[in-house]
């Protein structure tokens, strides 16, 4: 509990959320696990979003000490750790969700092959949330 007091400035929810996911690769490294399927050191590593080791490894154990995600060993290889967002970490599906359409709608359009496969209208919100979830259980699961 003393990591988490050292990260919030004040008892504003708005500023201690912003302490936790604000910063510029949680919520990205949330969405690589959201949407892309994402679970290794490797995985992240490799991605687009070009993170440094060194900011990874010290966004995965920040992300694991506050509950967002479970480090967990790969079933086939115990060499290999691997990320699942926790039900805590799933929360931030919303998050996503509303950055996401923010970017489409001001930024730049949104890649559709991330939305493909669960058939949704991006204005249903709800339903798309529901879907992104239960399509990242059911992915992760298998794993």
């Amino acid at each position: 509990m003393s990591f988490l007091k050292k990260i919030f400035r004040c008892s504003c929810p708005v500023t201690s959320a912003v302490d936790i996911v604000g910063d510029k690769w949680t919520l990205v490294i949330i969405k690589q696990m959201l949407l892309e399927y994402k679970t290794t050191f490797k995985d992240f590593y490799g991605s687009d979003e070009a993170i440094a080791p060194n900011i990874l490894s010290e966004r995965l154990k920040k992300m694991q000490s506050i509950g967002l995600i479970d480090k967990l060993k790969h079933p086939t290889n115990r060499k290999t750790n691997i990320y699942i967002l926790t039900e805590k970490g799933l929360t931030l599906t919303p998050i996503v969700i509303e950055l996401a359409l923010w970017a489409h709608n001001n930024i730049t359009p949104m890649n559709q092959d991330v939305l493909k496969d669960l058939n949704v209208e991006l204005n249903d919100k709800n339903k798309l949330q529901d879907l992104i979830i239960n399509k990242y259980v059911t992915k992760t699961a298998l794993r």
